[in-house]
């Protein structure tokens, strides 16, 4: 029988445990589990079936921390992470994170995104990463959730044989590859300027197309009228006929008649330039024309007569003095007036003459009465449009030597003027007597009796006379 060595045996078991002891702090060591570090939260909207605890976080491609825990919450999933310690000062605060798969086929990573403006503070325990949510992330993480399904739903068998096919009709033709790549690229670099047309393009195609369903019905409406139409046409194709044969004559015939007449009517058209002229010069002055003679009608009504209980003409008459008999080769109609488009204003009663002057329409006008406005048309509130140059037509007044500056009483109007009626009982002064007294006594100054001047005539002299 063979004896053991009680310490042999213990120097053994104390062997093999510290072999299983260092086999232990060595796993441990490597699971990290004397590893300390900075715990940081993550809260993404949804982590997928791919994220798994123990996952690597990297920045950069560097790993810098691991995953510890997943759970979620009302609005999302919060992933807790353990950043090394002697990285974490490597990690700015205000870092974003992606969940990216390692590969088409394999487990979830988180990828530290580091933003364009790092701010001085460091990632420190307890803090929250948001997901980024920028346009770049967002598609790739879209990309890659659509893009897994998929993948699974493929057949491996038919992978690989697509695969190979791809990589045998491609082998030899990396040149030509990159030339069509780098073509592609051009192509597209040039179409990127008109992308926002394009998109306008797209977008008013669409406003074109809801129009159009809109009116679809109208459209179908009118197009069962057009068959109507048509028919109706196809009906009367004879009549139609026949009227476009009488069209033919009739244009004939116009034409023959412009053959006959051209001349004619070149003659008209160039004799009616100067009318046509002259219209356009004084058609400032018709709106203001059309005014005034809308402003009659009230005055037009009350003389008829309207809404009373006596229609008719309403008036009063009163006999002016003459203007003067007419004399051969003084007054002969004729228009000399080149004043230019006038608006004067309607004052009743109204003065004889406008502020510029009588028109000069062949007659030697009479004096002006008292308080005629004389001077610049637009001191009287006449609109002139600017075609007043300064001419004055006052020389044409019998007996008023008017002048600028001569002849003019206060606030611009004529002074009364003074007549010589001549020798006592003379026949001028008769003659002056006579139509005054028969103007006021509503005879012609030939039935006035030749004595009227004696016994009116002291009456009249040296007195001042009102013609209205």
């Amino acid at each position: 029988m063979r004896t053991v060595d009680g310490g042999k045996a213990l120097r053994g078991l104390v062997f093999v445990l510290v072999i299983a002891l260092l086999l232990g702090l060595a796993v441990a060591r490597y699971a990290g589990a004397f590893r300390g570090g900075v715990p940081v939260t993550l809260h993404v909207d949804r982590v997928g079936t791919q994220l798994n605890e123990k996952a690597d976080v990297k920045i950069r491609g560097l790993i810098v921390g691991r995953v510890e825990q997943i759970s979620t919450t009302g609005s999302g999933a919060d992933v807790e992470l353990m950043i090394d310690e002697d990285k974490a000062d490597l990690i700015p605060a205000n870092v974003t994170a992606r969940l990216l798969p390692k590969t088409l086929f394999g487990e979830k990573f988180v990828s530290l995104v580091p933003p364009s403006d790092p701010g001085a503070v460091k990632l420190a325990s307890y803090d929250t990463i948001q997901q980024d949510r920028s346009v770049a992330g967002i598609e790739v993480e879209r990309v890659l959730d659509d893009l897994l399904p998929l993948l699974q739903a493929v057949r491996p068998q038919d992978l690989a044989t697509t695969l190979g096919a791809l990589s045998q009709g491609l082998q030899g033709r990396g040149d030509q590859l990159g030339r069509t790549l780098e073509q592609l690229n051009t192509l597209t670099g040039g179409l990127r300027p008109a992308i926002p047309d394009l998109q306008e393009d797209i977008s008013q195609l669409a406003d074109f197309s809801e129009n159009l369903s809109n009116a679809a019905p109208d459209l179908l409406d009118a197009l069962d009228a057009l068959t109507t139409t048509s028919r109706t046409i196809t009906d009367e194709a004879a009549n139609l006929r026949a009227l476009y044969a009488s069209v033919g004559g009739a244009s004939d015939d116009l034409r023959a008649f412009l053959d006959a007449n051209k001349e004619n009517l070149i003659r008209l058209a160039a004799s009616g330039r100067p009318t046509l002229e002259t219209l356009r010069r004084y058609s400032p002055e018709l709106p203001c024309f059309f005014s005034q003679v809308t402003g009659l009608i009230p005055y037009l009504d009350q003389v008829f007569g309207k809404g009373t209980n006596e229609p008719g003409v309403h008036i009063t008459l009163e006999i002016g003095p003459t203007m003067g008999k007419y004399i051969p080769n003084q007054d002969e109609p004729e228009y000399r007036d080149d004043r230019g488009p006038r608006c004067y204003p309607m004052i009743d009663p109204g003065p004889q003459y406008p502020p510029d002057g009588p028109f000069r329409d062949g007659a030697v006008p009479p004096a002006p009465p008292v308080g005629q406005p004389v001077g610049p048309p637009a001191q009287f509130g006449v609109e002139d449009y600017g075609t007043f140059d300064g001419t004055y037509s006052w020389d044409l007044v019998r007996g008023f030597a008017w002048r600028p500056g001569t002849q003019v009483g206060a606030g611009g109007t004529v002074k009364p003027i003074s007549y010589d009626m001549g020798i006592t009982n003379s026949p001028g002064e008769q003659q002056q007597i006579a139509e005054l007294v028969g103007a006021r006594q509503g005879v012609a100054p030939g039935e006035v009796p030749e004595w009227g001047s004696v016994l009116v005539g002291p009456l009249y002299r040296g007195a001042e006379v009102t013609f209205t």
